[in-house]
């Protein structure tokens, strides 16, 4: 059951990096860091929304499927700390252009 949990945080997690980016990115406060995604952002925000939830969605269904597997288990574990890290980052960018 907790292996559910951490897959649909994981989800969500990766819903809220979207949301964010697009928020620093509107507010010229942040750039897309992955170039690809930044070209992707080219084409407009929803087509950004649409693949960055798609992979997300794709990641955590793939990791609670093979959660029985122990590099599964491992690479969730990765992954969220990744994400927690990369909201750490997020809080961080407004604060940033206040100094």
């Amino acid at each position: 059951m907790i292996t559910m949990y951490r897959s649909l945080l994981l989800f969500l997690l990766n819903w809220l990096d979207a949301q964010l980016t697009l928020v620093w990115i509107k507010f010229g406060m942040a750039t897309e860091g992955n170039e690809l995604m930044a070209l992707l952002l080219t084409s407009g925000d929803n087509s950004f929304l649409l693949v960055k939830i798609c992979i997300g969605a794709a990641a955590a269904l793939i990791l609670y499927h093979w959660s029985h597997l122990p590099v599964a288990q491992k690479g969730l574990r990765l992954t969220l700390g990744i994400y927690f890290a990369l909201m750490l980052v997020h809080v961080l960018t407004p604060l940033s252009t206040l100094f």
